[in-house]
Order: C-alpha cells, then sequence, then structure tokens
C-alpha cells in the first residue's frame, strides 16, 4: 500500500485510486489506512459486509481492478506487483482513456 500511495502523488488528478478492505473492524482500518495511506490521495472503505467485492467478482484480497472513467474495468490481478509493473498498468490506463 505504501507505494500505491507514493504512485497516487504522481498520478494527482488524473487517476483516482480507491483501495478497500475486506475484513476487520472500522477502527482498525481506519488505524492501518492512517499508517499507510499518508498522501491523502487514496479514498479508503470497509466492505464488512462483501457486497462491493462481489458486486465486481473479487474472491480476495489483494486484487487491483483498474476501471475507467465510466466504470468499465479495463485490467485486473490478484496479488501485489512491483512498482515499475504497477506504474506501466496505470500508464496504459492513462493513455487509454486519453484516446476514447
Amino acid at each position: 500500500m505504501p507505494v500505491v500511495d507514493e504512485i497516487a502523488k504522481e498520478y494527482e488528478g488524473e487517476v483516482r485510486f480507491i483501495t478497500v478492505a475486506w475484513k476487520g473492524s472500522l477502527e482498525a482500518t481506519r488505524e492501518r489506512a492512517g499508517q499507510l495511506l499518508t498522501s491523502g490521495l487514496v479514498t479508503w472503505g470497509l466492505d464488512d459486509t462483501g457486497d462491493f467485492f462481489s458486486a465486481w467478482g473479487v474472491p480476495y484480497q489483494p486484487e487491483t481492478v483498474l476501471l475507467t472513467g465510466d466504470d468499465i474495468e479495463f485490467d485486473r490481478w490478484p496479488g501485489v506487483l512491483g512498482e515499475d509493473e504497477l506504474r506501466s498498468r496505470i500508464d496504459a490506463l492513462v493513455q487509454a482513456s486519453a484516446g476514447a
């Protein structure tokens, strides 16, 4: 998550970053988000019912879903990517969105 927080600074105004926790309490999620997401550029939330994850077909964490501005799935992957690969996929999303 610290990598996502850093990358969010580079894409400020172009890409909106949202992270959702599946399990845990709101208090624990708030505390962890405060530790990991210090830029204030990543919106976080808790899906304690699993409805959000179910709606997007996310079976477990971590899984990343990149969406276009009109909520169309652009890319998805399970697990964690390295910083360069993550940046490359976000760049592809930005480039595709600019050409749309």
